[in-house]
This record gives structure tokens, sequence and C-alpha cells, in this order.
């Protein structure tokens, strides 16, 4: 079993400072990780994805 955690959109607009359309525009452009249906009405993001998704922006930002 992996140590991988599902965290919910306002946990997601915390770590990356994304607003609620940025985080659904984002996946929709294939910019940002897709979400994970984890029940009918209720959407989750794998953390690992999100860290490395923010880590990538941080290594953009250094080489600019």
């Amino acid at each position: 079993m992996s140590n991988t955690r599902l965290i919910r959109l306002e946990s997601v607009m915390n770590k990356t400072g994304l607003s609620r359309t940025g985080v659904y525009s984002g996946m929709k452009k294939g910019t940002f990780p897709a979400g994970i249906k984890i029940s009918k009405r209720c959407v989750a993001w794998d953390e690992t994805k999100v860290n490395s998704w923010i880590s990538e922006k941080i290594n953009q930002a250094k080489r600019a």
C-alpha cells in the first residue's frame, strides 16, 4: 500500500495559492494534476502530484 494521500480542493488552494477557477482551468489545460472523483459529488487530488507541480513551478522560477 502506498502512502498517497488525497487532499480536497480547499487544501489544494491553500498549498498552491490558486483559486478554485485556477485549479479547474489548469486541469482543463493539462497544466495541473487532474482531480480524482472519490464519490458522486466529491473530488480530491493526489498530494504527491500537487507537491510535484509546486516543485516544478519553483524550479521554473529559478531558471527564469
